[in-house]
């Protein structure tokens, strides 16, 4: 009975690294009513010993009723019995829960569906749990369902599960662990140690002290899983749930990677709500683009990020930005100031919302550029709640010189492709045969997507990678931002233009004297680069009503008026020679498609300090921790010597006498446990020839500690603190240096004080396990 409630905190105790997924606590709730109706049922399958067969079927039964009377309670007979209607009901929650996780981004709302979904689960996982552990005697086993739990949260976040998280969820599976085996050594195990019952009766094993001895290996595991990556230089810029440097949440390490917004980016365009995300104002008053993350390398199925590097002379506050790149003479540009106040409720984000290209950013905090992307980021500070000022110098070509300029790729990787679908790439080449330049060919792509090619705007579609990008170009053409711009930059760059796609924000609407950026503006479009210009954006995502509500179309991007070709008919759907599909109807997308594109990339940063001086560093905090119970030594010392010379005869002689048995102990000459006071001094003197100084001064404080225990009345006065110096330097002279040095750097009464403590904590834990939850039955209380 015990066994099974183990199995179930252990479960709980799982269950709590999920806290990051969800938003408020109606899951919560619904996931610990689950676990004690399954717990509770365990317990008393248990405890009247119920087939082992029967349990399983038993609590899947148990659990059925509980989500009936919590989630359908208005179809139950009696608010509590199941019936047909709460079974349809629940079926209902189900296929909502499902929908729901697919629409939104983490952390997801408190839906009823999805609090369901998650407490059914939860319960399943609970029932494995027993099944394995309490009633096939397999504890090792229950480790896979725990372990199929703790992977959720791992899996879906890019940031990392928070260590107290780990810390418990592990504590819980090692309890399970030595739950299982103190229940068979107490059953059938071999005695370690014999002792007699306090009542007349048989002599049992006492498990106790291997038990403990469990508690203190898996207490070392865990602590040595958490404090060893913290200590140790990361192999990796994302070690194992993060913990140390380099962790994926980017605080505290020398690397960062892109973090969980890039994911909200797309479940913000599907959530009901549409909050403020970020207020600006411009000198012109013109809406912006604010871009967060420059996606420019395409592997088939996801954009990810090139390692971006932020020395210290990156450092936006050290200065103006370099040039934007491919930036040349002869291009008017606009020189615009404008000031951004993020709001406080975003997620964490390590990435600053800026216009492009950015030439100053006034901002608190340490913020660095990257030199090729001039992505704008930080290892420590988050956008949450600044207020900062960014000045654009934004340049404004005509056609003109636009159909002038040649696209040599400033990188390789801005053209770099995958294999590509043959169909995809005879499409890039049909839509730009009329176009004589670069630029024109960049034009026809964009009319394609946004007029000519038939496409529509649909938040109901799936992915952008491999396969998905092929049925979107060449059959469904239906899709959201993300798939307009992977498709537009995957195609420019098989006509030889480099390109890549930028993630982050429309403009917004205007309200009042400023700019509202909500989280349904969220966007990704694609930028093209031209020697002579650099970077320019395009937008062949669908505009208003019917599209991206707040996307706008660069004027530069426009065709010339002579040049507009009428629109196709949406209805015509694909050519004779494209693969007609459409019959089947659009594929129904899954919004966190984005988040599993783009990836958690990671992203490397230079701090600008020497390797010399940071294994220095690293080597004088391990020295710093050698020294700690070094430190606490002196000071109990030093505590010692105080109370000594404040006076009070009964506190200065119990501090004296402390004091002398802990610099035994320090020494390696503990006091024997038979050992009198008188007896101690007497042997100190013979064995380590003291002089008289000495000999009187150990004399005095035995014999002070003597009358203390012994005398009808104590003594009026106790031991000077110059005799218990005396004393102490008389026992560190007359042994050997290497146990002088010993006792000076890894003092031994500090360290058993330590383990005495870590005893205590687990003797707390055996005190607890001891509890019975019941009165003994009639046959194991014949046996005490």
């Amino acid at each position: 009975m015990r066994l099974s409630v183990v199995a179930g905190l252990a479960v709980g105790a799982v269950t709590l690294t999920l806290y990051s997924l969800f938003e408020g606590g109606a899951w919560f709730w619904a996931c610990v009513g689950t676990l004690l109706v399954t717990t509770g049922g365990a317990a008393l399958a248990s405890r009247f010993d119920a087939p082992k067969w029967a349990v399983p079927p038993l609590l899947l039964l148990a659990t059925a009723v509980f989500l009936s009377a919590t989630f359908a309670k208005e179809h139950t007979w009696a608010w509590v019995v199941p019936t047909k209607a709460s079974a349809l009901r629940l079926g209902e929650l189900l296929a909502e829960g499902f929908t729901d996780i697919q629409r939104y981004a983490v952390p997801v709302p408190a839906e009823p569906g999805i609090s369901m979904l998650t407490a059914s689960g939860v319960g399943l996982i609970a029932i494995l749990v027993d099944l394995f552990a309490v009633r096939l005697r397999r504890a090792a086993l229950a480790g896979l369902p725990l372990l199929g739990l703790f992977t959720v949260p791992a899996a879906v976040l890019t940031e990392p599960v928070a260590w107290p998280a780990f810390v418990i969820a592990a504590i819980g599976y090692v309890g399970l662990l030595v739950a299982d085996g103190r229940e068979r050594l107490t059953q059938w195990g071999r005695a370690v140690l014999v002792r007699r019952a306090r009542s007349v009766g048989t002599d049992k094993a006492d498990s106790g002290r291997l038990a403990l001895s469990g508690k203190r290996i898996g207490a070392t595991a865990i602590a040595l899983a958490v404090v060893l990556p913290a200590l140790l230089p990361a192999l990796s810029p994302d070690p194992l749930f993060g913990f140390g440097v380099g962790n994926g949440s980017g605080k505290g390490g020398n690397s960062i990677g892109i973090p969980d917004a890039i994911a909200k980016l797309s479940g913000q365009l599907s959530q009901q709500r549409n909050l403020t995300v970020l207020t600006y104002t411009s000198a012109d008053d013109r809406p912006r683009y604010l871009r967060i993350y420059a996606l420019d390398v395409f592997d088939g199925k996801k954009w990810t990020v090139s390692p971006l590097r932020g020395r210290p002379e990156d450092r936006v506050s050290e200065g103006p930005l370099p040039p934007p790149p491919g930036l040349g003479p002869g291009i008017a540009t606009n020189r615009v100031e404008s000031r951004v106040s993020v709001s406080e409720d975003i997620g964490p984000l390590l990435f600053l919302p800026l216009p492009y290209p950015a030439v100053e950013v006034d901002v608190d905090g340490d913020w660095r550029a990257d030199q090729a992307s001039r992505m704008v980021f930080s290892t420590r500070d988050e956008a949450a709640g600044l207020d900062y000022r960014v000045v654009v110098n934004e340049p404004r070509p005509t056609r003109d010189q636009l159909d002038t300029m040649d696209t040599p790729t400033p990188d390789s990787r801005f053209l770099a492709l995958p294999d590509l679908d043959p169909k995809v790439v005879a499409m890039a080449g049909r839509v730009t045969a009329k176009g004589a330049t670069p630029y024109q060919k960049a034009v026809l792509l964009q009319e394609w997507f946004t007029r000519t090619g038939g496409f529509s705007y649909s938040l109901e579609t799936k992915g952008s990678g491999g396969s998905a990008l092929s049925r979107f170009i060449l059959t469904t053409r239906t899709g959201y931002c993300e798939q307009f711009a992977s498709a537009m930059a995957v195609m420019a760059r098989v006509i030889g233009i480099p390109a890549r796609v930028s993630i982050g924000y429309t403009g917004g609407t205007k309200i009042e004297k400023s700019w509202a950026v909500r989280t349904q503006d969220a966007h990704a479009w694609p930028e093209l680069y031209f020697e002579g210009v650099g970077w320019l954006p395009f937008e062949p995502t669908p505009a208003g009503g019917a599209g991206q509500g707040t996307a706008r179309v660069p004027d530069y991007s426009l065709p010339r008026p002579s040049e507009v070709t009428p629109s196709a008919d949406p209805s015509a759907g694909p050519t004779s020679d494209e693969e007609d599909t459409s019959s089947q109807g659009p594929t129904r997308r899954n919004p966190r498609d984005f988040e599993r594109d783009l990836g958690a990339v990671p992203v490397a940063v230079d701090p600008g300090m020497p390797v010399a001086a940071k294994i220095a560093l690293g080597a004088v905090g391990v020295l710093l921790l050698a020294l700690v119970p070094a430190a606490a030594r002196t000071l109990v010392r030093r505590r010692r010597h105080a109370q000594i010379r404040r006076g009070g005869a009964a506190p200065a002689i119990r501090a004296a006498w402390a004091e002398l048995c802990d610099t035994l102990t320090d020494l390696g000459e503990a006091r024997e446990p038979s050992e009198s006071p008188r007896a101690l001094a007497r042997r100190l003197t013979e064995i380590y020839e003291f002089d008289a100084e000495a000999a009187a001064a150990v004399t005095a404080v035995a014999t002070a500690e003597e009358r203390m225990r012994y005398a009808a009345s104590p003594p009026s006065a106790g031991p000077a603190a110059a005799e218990l110096s005396c004393v102490r330097r008389a026992l560190m002279g007359a042994v050997p240096g290497k146990r002088r040095m010993g006792a000076l750097l890894a003092p031994r009464s500090i360290l058993l004080r330590v383990r005495a403590a870590g005893t205590r904590v687990l003797d707390g834990f055996d005190r607890l396990e001891g509890i019975r939850w019941l009165p003994l039955s009639k046959g194991e209380a014949g046996t005490r």
